[in-house]
């Protein structure tokens, strides 16, 4: 937990300052207690019930007094809360080494199975975009709500050379707000239509709309990934980054020294060639998270999961309301219970 205002805790110390005063009065009422010339009065004041019972009140308003002070520090709690996403683009490596079979049947194979569950998943209201990118990106369907095209744009995914995911970031982007960047084939990234860009915002809090990006591979040509990513960053778009591929079946070496991005991994296992640490880096830069997928089935619980991850979203929230609440509670019981066992205010 974390404190807006921690400067004002030092309002905490008073409480051991009122339960001493609590204490010294208790005993200074004893030692009055036994001026009365009856004790049989006094023993019958002082049954075990009696003594257990006086001490409710107090207590119950020592501890609303905490939480009083305890709300003055403004205290900020990490709570669970419904996402406002709107549109969640699917974007998915085409690159021929996703043709490798170290996962059942093969990469590509998995990823649309994948996909497809992770759509019929999605409420009906949520828009989903497909952006398919090997050494180019392209939209392959723009957002939509019809589960029919989606299933079909997944399903007619082709394999071509080379891994750009750099270029599949700012091609998710565009399908999110239009075209508003472009990027060379060199790996310049610029602005699509003239004026100044988009004003930064703090990152992960644009909540409409979130980016799921798929791969196997490292990027080879077009823009920098970071930098791509710094620009879903700086739109507050969140990038959740999935690297597809299995260590322990990576044996196979690319034909006549191809790299492995370029590598059709024809009938082969494929190389395990992730970029863990770049992925990690998109994930961290747009608040988003990063997952590994060693198998189809893990693939699948990484889209499952992700499915609660778009709609819920553990945020710092301000709970003083909530703390304050119960510090007048607890205030207004060890009132009541001293008015009704008492006929007295603690």
């Amino acid at each position: 937990m974390q404190f807006m205002w921690p400067s004002m805790l030092w309002t905490l110390l008073i409480v051991p300052f009122v339960l001493a005063v609590y204490i010294w009065a208790q005993r200074r009422r004893r030692r009055y207690a036994l001026r009365y010339s009856s004790l049989f009065v006094v023993k019958e004041a002082l049954t075990p019930g009696h003594k257990l019972r006086r001490h409710i009140p107090p207590a119950f308003f020592l501890l609303g007094l905490t939480a009083m002070f305890f709300s003055l520090a403004r205290p900020q709690s990490v709570v669970i809360l419904p996402e406002d996403t709107q549109t969640v683009i699917l974007t998915i490596d085409v690159s021929g080494s996703m043709r490798a079979r170290d996962i059942t049947p093969n990469r590509i194979d998995a990823a649309k199975a994948a996909a497809l569950t992770f759509i019929n998943d999605q409420k009906g209201t949520t828009r989903i975009g497909i952006v398919a990118f090997s050494g180019t990106a392209s939209i392959v369907q723009e957002p939509t709500t019809d589960r029919d095209v989606l299933i079909t744009a997944v399903n007619r995914l082709t394999l071509e050379r080379s891994t750009a995911i750099g270029s599949g970031i700012l091609v998710s982007l565009n399908a999110i707000f239009g075209n508003i960047y472009m990027d060379t084939f060199g790996g310049d990234i610029s602005q699509a239509g003239p004026g100044p860009g988009p004003s930064p915002v703090p990152p992960g809090t644009f909540a409409p709309a979130t980016i799921i990006l798929l791969t196997d591979g490292a990027n080879v040509q077009g823009p920098s990934p970071r930098e791509s990513a710094q620009k879903a960053a700086d739109l507050g778009v969140r990038v959740f980054t999935i690297g597809v591929g299995n260590p322990s079946s990576s044996t196979q070496t690319p034909p006549n020294g191809a790299s492995p991005q370029n590598s059709q991994s024809f009938g082969g296992s494929g190389r395990f060639q992730v970029d863990e640490t770049t992925l990690r880096a998109i994930a961290e830069m747009t608040d988003g998270e990063y997952f590994l997928a060693t198998n189809a089935d893990a693939l699948k619980e990484i889209y499952q999961k992700l499915t609660t991850q778009v709609v819920l979203r553990a945020q710092k929230s301000e709970v003083t309301f909530v703390v304050t609440i119960i510090g007048a509670c607890l205030l207004l019981a060890a009132t009541a219970l001293s008015i009704f066992w008492f006929s007295r205010i603690p």
